[in-house]
């Protein structure tokens, strides 16, 4: 077959993107829209990607996974680690493989950073096997050196960057000055580059011009009581027992000094259960272990309603909120009832992908952009608030502590201090 033919043969596809908080139902929609144009679908969930933990990490049941095609889940060991590089070349490498065969790649969101790597260029592409040089494990072979020593190097050597990465913030820190050794270039400089090609100060530009985002909206209440229940469910069906399985079969690492920070174990279940899972048979057999259980599952259920909170806030901040990037349009589908999912989901989504096939005009609209104050200001200035001991990144940041309840006290406690001093010294003068 001549190449012209094809050319002709071959689809104009979109990547298409399905977004939401945990719980709003993303798994189902990838599964509907895989079926309809036998797409297969990229997870793009830090959490999913190891073996283990199925349940509380919410994978696709096996079911699920025989519907369609399933990349980037079950990967890896727990013992294993996967930065955000490894995952957007493995990841990138399979959805151009897609579009090379004519398959619809179809990414079911879950991990940020993981989604933007894939969006758009923003990271700097580090030579040979990423997982052996590993922020953590840079921690464990110099446990001396400080965030703060590592950030002061860093102001030396590429001050720019500096004042965009919290002192605290040493995953971060640490790349950056492994970036420096590795290419003797300048993140800052790197970076500045990649906003040649419609980027911003976050990185470039996107990397798949055809992109469709589907976001799953739900009313707040609704979605806490399908939180909770999702919860409720995941006990019901044996979470318990799969956390005191990897709890026993990794004990020495959790009780030990555990690290919620790093690979599998900042899964959320672990940390909140961990009173709990390093209690013996009997003790948690016993009103104490009773106690932790509940405290265990309260705590889970407000971690996650907090966690997709923070997520819904990422979707509007990234997508209606830019001004100064390319971002791909974003359908908002309303999924309140589920009984209407068919109707206000799947059929719309499905009327979205194929107008988009076809070349031809939907009636269906993205969601307009809004001005979001957090990217009106600058986002590289650092601000030290000596009343609070504390630091930001950003003028929205700093401007919200200004206004907090918390600083506004830190002011007054000092106030009264110095009213103290000033009174003690009028005493001793007289």
């Amino acid at each position: 077959m001549s190449k012209r033919k094809a050319d002709e043969m071959s689809l104009r596809l979109p990547l298409v993107l399905i977004l939401g908080a945990t719980g709003s139902g993303k798994t189902k929609l990838s599964l509907d829209l895989a079926k309809k144009f036998c797409g297969e679908i990229i997870g793009a969930d830090s959490m999913q990607i190891y073996k283990k933990l199925d349940i509380i990490s919410a994978k696709p049941t096996i079911e699920e996974r025989s519907v369609a095609p399933h990349h980037m889940i079950d990967k890896l060991s727990p013992n294993e680690v996967c930065t955000v590089v490894d995952f957007r070349n493995e990841a990138v490498s399979i959805i151009d493989k897609l579009f090379a065969e004519n398959k619809l790649p179809i990414v079911v969101g879950g991990t940020n950073y993981y989604i933007e790597s894939l969006l758009w260029h923003i990271l700097i592409e580090k030579p040979g096997d990423t997982r052996k040089t590993l922020p953590w494990e840079y921690r464990k072979k110099n446990p001396d050196v400080s965030s703060e020593e590592l950030h002061e190097k860093l102001k030396v050597l590429d001050p720019e960057m500096a004042t965009r990465l919290h002192p605290n913030n040493k995953r971060k820190i640490i790349r950056a000055l492994e970036v420096h050794e590795e290419k003797g270039r300048k993140t800052s400089e790197i970076l500045k580059e990649q906003q040649m090609d419609g980027g911003n100060s976050q990185g470039g530009g996107l990397r798949y011009k055809d992109t469709i985002i589907f976001w799953l909206q739900w009313d707040q209440q609704t979605l806490d009581e399908r939180i909770d229940k999702r919860v409720d469910l995941m006990i019901k069906d044996g979470l318990i027992n799969e956390l005191l399985d990897f709890h026993n079969e990794y004990q020495s690492y959790l009780t030990s000094t555990p690290d919620y920070t790093t690979g599998i174990y900042q899964m959320i279940g672990l940390k909140e259960f961990h009173e709990y899972l390093i209690m013996n048979a009997e003790q948690r057999a016993s009103p104490e272990g009773k106690t932790a259980f509940e405290s265990g599952v309260e705590v889970l259920k407000r971690v996650t309603r907090r966690y997709a909170r923070k997520q819904i806030r990422w979707i509007r901040n990234r997508f209606l909120g830019r001004s100064d990037r390319e971002v791909p349009p974003l359908y908002a589908l309303k999924a309140d009832r589920i009984e209407q999912w068919d109707e206000n989901i799947t059929e719309p989504a499905i009327k979205i992908v194929k107008s988009f096939i076809s070349e031809t005009p939907c009636e269906i609209n993205p969601e307009a952009k809004v001005a979001i104050q957090s990217f009106a200001n600058s986002q590289d200035e650092t601000y030290h608030c000596e009343v609070c001991k504390r630091i930001f990144i950003g003028t929205f940041q700093w401007q919200i502590h200004m206004k907090s309840r918390k600083h506004k006290m830190s002011l007054l406690r000092l106030a009264k201090q110095e009213r103290m001093c000033n009174t003690i010294k009028s005493d001793t003068s007289s």
